[in-house]
């Protein structure tokens, strides 16, 4: 039944020969070497391993040397390592991801973007701290009504307005008017890239640097052409964020500022 003479030679011996160790993982099927008992393992600690054969009886053995035949070879039996502890799993953000997660109830808190493309960029990064919180991500297609948009959202004591802008620089159009919007309950800050393109950093996209646009150019257009890609606006865009895929591919200055308007809008008081 077996390849020779298993009992041959110094065999019990630990230090003689190359007699195998084998985890003793549950459901492992040997045979006691000495008794003929054969069964899968259903336990085992530092000292013993447990044995249950297919009619459900169970036998308690030593974790001694070359004790045990497994498809008919010797091998020592020794206790499984405890597995590494499993480390969390991460959100695109860097969160710590909730597993099985519902979206929770919309609050009435909300954070208002400059165009599409900013939308995008926030839900594939921040898209599961997003949901975690309840928080709704809302496009303005521009900040120059920003003011009555702020009027017509009406803030208030649990329901704050946390706005990102587009080339919030000092002497921009963009924050002379963010200076207008002075409700508590609204936090406008900003990135100073031209446009959200700019906010993903140049390697993810496999480019040297953004190209400066002269004035006077459109300027998706303009890194369009300077980039010698091919195709419309949307197109680039639709490389530009396939290539990211975490945090670490977005610059400081959009990560920081993002990560401040969910914690105002999720804040106590919101």
């Amino acid at each position: 039944m077996y390849d020779g003479d298993v009992l041959a030679g110094n065999w019990r011996r630990p230090g003689k020969g190359k007699i195998p160790q084998v985890p003793a993982e549950p459901d492992l099927v040997v045979e006691d070497a000495d008794s003929g008992f054969c069964g899968a393992v259903v336990a085992c600690d530092k000292e013993a391993v447990t044995l249950e054969d297919r009619f459900g009886r169970r036998r308690l053995f030593p974790l001694a040397p070359a004790a045990f035949l497994l498809e008919g070879k010797v091998v020592t039996l020794v206790r499984p390592q405890a597995a590494a502890p499993r480390a969390p799993r991460r959100s695109a953000s860097g969160s710590i991801a909730v597993e099985g997660l519902r979206a929770r109830v919309a609050r009435e808190s909300r954070i208002y973007v400059e165009g599409v493309h900013d939308a995008a960029l926030v839900e594939k990064i921040w898209g599961h701290d997003l949901r975690v919180e309840g928080v709704v991500v809302e496009y303005l297609e521009g900040v120059d009504d920003l003011p009555a948009i702020v009027e017509e959202f009406a803030p208030e004591p649990g329901r704050r307005l946390g706005v990102l802008v587009d080339h919030l620089v000092p002497g921009s159009k963009e924050s002379r008017i963010a200076a207008q919007v002075t409700s508590p309950h609204v936090l406008v800050v900003g990135h100073p890239y031209v446009d959200i393109w700019q906010a993903v950093k140049p390697s993810a996209v496999g480019i040297a640097a953004w190209p400066d646009v002269p004035r006077g150019v459109p300027w998706k257009e303009g890194v369009i052409a300077a980039l010698g890609w091919r195709g419309e606006p949307a197109d680039a865009w639709r490389r530009i964020l396939g290539s990211v895929s975490t945090y670490a591919d977005l610059e400081p200055e959009l990560l920081g500022r993002v990560e401040e308007l969910i914690d105002f809008v999720t804040g106590a008081a919101s």
